[in-house]
């Protein structure tokens, strides 16, 4: 069972593993007939689709959980799980999954910053080469962000500026919006603690939507 849900709010702010806590306990209050690990300390199985940093939004956030039922009744576990989600996590669909979470390959997100940093942007979308450390679990890797994001092509909305980005999401590169944010603090004057980072879409190799 593929469970979609949003993350928005005060509920950025938490972190993977108290994530995994909170969906632990809101499907044990659901009294949805999920399964669960075998050996001394049993456990419900949970997959969760490419987790977010902290403080970034989330439309599309999804977590795989096996249930021992033949055929789930989706609108009720949908209707079951609803009331017992805490503030800023709100289960929008709950569906049979389409394909891996191994098959995902990008991700597209929007960005929201002051107007006042207009300028900052335009100095980005000038400069030729936007070279960054990236860390991982095995090092750190320089890479371009010029060759992923050539421009940051925003439109103002009132006192805001908004711009797309469509980002790799795969297991051999991984991109995040806070790497494009912390190279526009250092280089270009942005205060980075000022943007709004919501994720919409998960995308597969064949740009499908990830379901």
């Amino acid at each position: 069972m593929r469970i979609w849900f949003t993350k928005t709010g005060e509920a950025s702010y938490i972190s993977l593993l108290d994530l995994q806590r909170v969906m632990q306990r809101s499907l044990k209050r659901s009294g949805l007939p999920v399964w669960y690990t075998l050996g001394f300390n049993p456990h419900i199985y949970m997959t969760f689709a490419c987790p977010l940093p902290l403080g970034q939004e989330s439309l599309v956030e999804s977590v795989d959980v096996k249930t021992e039922e033949e055929q789930p009744d989706l609108a009720a576990w949908k209707a079951a799980l609803e009331p017992v989600m805490p503030l800023g996590v709100a289960v929008t669909a709950v569906t049979l999954p389409k394909y891996k979470a191994e098959q995902i390959a990008g991700a597209v997100y929007t960005v929201r910053l002051p107007a006042a940093f207009r300028d900052a942007l335009d100095r980005y979308n000038a400069l030729d080469t936007a070279p960054v450390m990236k860390k991982s679990k095995r090092g750190q890797k320089e890479i371009d962000l010029k060759e992923h994001c050539p421009r940051l092509d925003y439109v103002q909305e009132g006192d805001e500026v908004r711009f797309e980005m469509l980002l790799p999401a795969g297991e051999g590169l991984n991109l995040n919006p806070s790497l494009w944010l912390s190279f526009l603090q250092q280089h270009c004057g942005v205060d980075s603690t000022r943007a709004q980072v919501l994720r919409t879409r998960l995308l597969t190799k064949n740009s499908e939507d990830f379901a």
